[in-house]
């Protein structure tokens, strides 16, 4: 797509070149030579032309803030760069170049005619301040997504639009893209939109029929993600698991401590048995006593193996009255949980359910809707 120029170094543009150019390109009367003599102020340059120079880079241009042409075609630029100080420049070819990325031309708000043609571009980007644009030409370049076109409804300015030679042209479908998201353009690729378009107002609504369906299958999936996530997010299943346990966990820990106040009472049990025994042998006990528990008292075997049989009764109770509680608590749980868990299955189908109605009834809508009215 670029031109390059072999037996010429490549440039960047220097003080010389533009003291050159200005003095090339004004006056060549009287008045401009007088102005050669006494220096020319870059200031008050208008215009400026620099193609077929082999510049490779643009520089050195900070002085021109009152330009407002300036072409740079026809040379081997790879950056479009040190333009900021141009606030002023309103028409700018930067055609027949390497360049292949859009930037550097924020500060270019008055800019109305921009020329990007046959350089290597592949993408229209980076120029939402230029409000003002009105000629764009950009072909001969890499574009080949049409939806990048809808970029360009930006500027509401744009009559004339050129991409001849970019792949994006090949889309059987690209005439009528342009011309229904961009209706104020006057002028397509050297051509009148109305005369050469031939949009008829029913490609239009097939146009704009397919567009809404794909609005439509995006909140479908939209909304269909947003109740999967729903689901995952309650994790039913999960979160009884953790009450589960977490009821158990602190039931143990109470009849834990049931275990341990038997367990005292059994020693301190044991130990006033055996006092008592000692104090019966010694005949020095003479408080009255049950005939059933006297008999108890034959020996330290027999009242030991008595107050152990006891102690081994209370912890048997404990352990059987532990896993019954934890097995109706459990119980209780699990059914929670078999509850919560099929009432946000009905509810999850029933929302599916309800998507589905809506999607089909704005399809519907959709197809009973005559556009052509519009």
């Amino acid at each position: 797509m670029s031109r390059f120029y072999d037996s010429i170094e490549p440039n960047v543009i220097n003080e010389d070149m533009l003291q050159k150019a200005v003095e090339e390109q004004g006056p060549q009367d009287d008045a401009g030579q007088l102005a050669k003599k006494e220096g020319i102020n870059f200031k008050e340059v208008k215009a400026l032309q620099l193609d077929f120079r082999n510049i490779l880079k643009i520089d050195n241009l900070w002085e021109f803030v009152n330009l407002t042409k300036l072409q740079l075609d026809n040379n081997i630029i790879e950056k479009i760069e040190a333009l900021d100080s141009l606030v002023n420049l309103v028409w700018l070819d930067l055609s027949f170049n390497n360049i292949e990325l859009i930037e550097g031309l924020d500060t270019l708000v008055k800019l109305q005619d921009l020329s990007l043609y046959n350089n290597r571009i592949s993408r229209i980007e980076n120029l939402d301040t230029l409000l003002e644009l009105q000629v764009f030409s950009i072909g001969n370049n890499n574009i080949n997504d049409l939806e990048n076109m809808i970029y360009l409804r930006t500027f509401k300015n744009l009559r004339t639009l050129n991409l001849t030679g970019n792949p994006v042209c090949d889309n059987e479908v690209y005439s009528m893209f342009i011309a229904a998201y961009l209706p104020n353009l006057v002028y397509l690729d050297f051509r009148l939109v109305e005369e050469n378009m031939n949009l008829a107002d029913s490609q239009m609504a097939e146009l704009k029929l397919v567009e809404y369906n794909d609005e439509i299958t995006k909140l479908y999936e939209t909304l269909m993600s947003l109740e999967m996530q729903l689901v995952d997010q309650l994790e039913v299943r999960q979160w009884g698991e953790g009450v589960e346990q977490g009821s158990s966990l602190t039931f143990c820990c109470t009849m834990a401590q049931c275990r341990d106040l038997e367990n005292h009472h059994h020693e301190k049990l044991l130990e006033t048995a055996i006092n008592t025994l000692e104090k019966i042998v010694k005949s020095e006990y003479d408080e009255e006593m049950p005939d059933e528990v006297r008999m108890l008292f034959v020996d330290k075997d027999t009242i030991v193996n008595a107050v152990n049989a006891s102690h081994d009764i209370h912890l048997l109770k404990i352990d059987n009255r532990e896993d019954e509680i934890i097995t109706k608590a459990n119980n209780r749980v699990y059914n929670l949980i078999e509850k919560v868990h099929k009432d946000e299955i009905h509810r999850n189908r029933n929302r599916v359910l309800e998507l589905h109605h809506y999607i089909d009834h704005i399809r519907s809508e959709l197809d009973n809707l005559d556009i052509l009215e519009q």
